[in-house]
C-alpha cells in the first residue's frame, strides 16, 4: 500500500514538473522571438524611414512591454506612413494607439482614437469592445451599453460585450 502511494505522489510531482518545464519553455521561446522582432525592427526603423507595417509592429511590442509612450510615438508614425502609402486599413492602428491612451488613463484620447478606428471600419468588435470600456471608466454607462450592444450586432457570441452589456443593463435601469 505505501509503495503504491509513493507512485502515485512521484507520478503526479512528475506530472507537474513536466507542466512546469513546457510552459517555462514556451515562455522563454516566446520572449526570444519577441526580443529578436523588436531588435530588428529596432534598428531598421532608427536607420531608414519604414513601412506602416513595421512601425504598427514596433509600437505593438512596445504597448507589451508597457512602454506606452514610445508606442504611441510609433502609432502616430504608423498613421503617417500609412497615409502616404494610401493604406485602407489604418482601423487596427487607431485602435492601438486607442488602447496604448486608455493605458494611461487618458480615455478622452482613446475614445478619439477608437471612434477613428469605427469610422474605418465600422464592424470592428475589437476597437467597440474597447471604446465601451474607454466609457465605462468615464462613468458614461449609456454610451458604454450602446457600443456593447453594437459590438453584439456583429458579434453574438462574443462572451465580454455580453456580460458587460448585462452588466450595464441593470446599472443604467436602476
Amino acid at each position: 500500500m505505501d509503495s503504491n502511494l509513493a507512485v502515485i505522489y512521484l507520478s503526479i510531482l512528475v506530472g507537474l514538473l513536466l507542466f512546469t518545464f513546457i510552459n517555462v519553455f514556451r515562455q522563454i521561446f516566446k520572449t526570444r522571438k519577441l526580443e529578436s522582432s523588436f531588435s530588428k525592427l529596432r534598428k531598421k526603423l532608427t536607420k531608414e524611414q519604414g513601412t506602416a507595417q513595421e512601425y504598427y509592429e514596433l509600437a505593438s511590442i512596445y504597448t507589451e512591454k508597457k512602454v506606452y509612450s514610445q508606442a504611441i510615438t510609433l502609432f502616430q508614425k504608423a498613421l503617417k506612413a500609412a497615409e502616404e502609402e494610401g493604406e485602407e486599413n489604418i482601423a487596427s492602428i487607431y485602435n492601438g494607439l486607442g488602447y496604448a491612451y486608455f493605458a494611461q488613463e487618458q480615455y478622452d484620447l482613446a475614445i478619439r482614437n477608437y471612434k477613428e478606428a469605427l469610422k474605418a471600419k465600422p464592424d470592428y468588435v475589437t476597437a467597440l469592445n474597447n471604446i465601451a470600456h474607454a466609457y465605462e471608466k468615464k462613468k458614461l454607462n449609456v454610451q458604454a451599453l450602446q457600443s456593447y450592444e453594437e459590438a453584439l450586432k456583429y458579434d453574438p457570441k462574443n462572451s465580454i460585450a455580453k456580460r458587460r452589456a448585462e452588466s450595464l443593463r441593470r446599472l443604467v435601469s436602476v
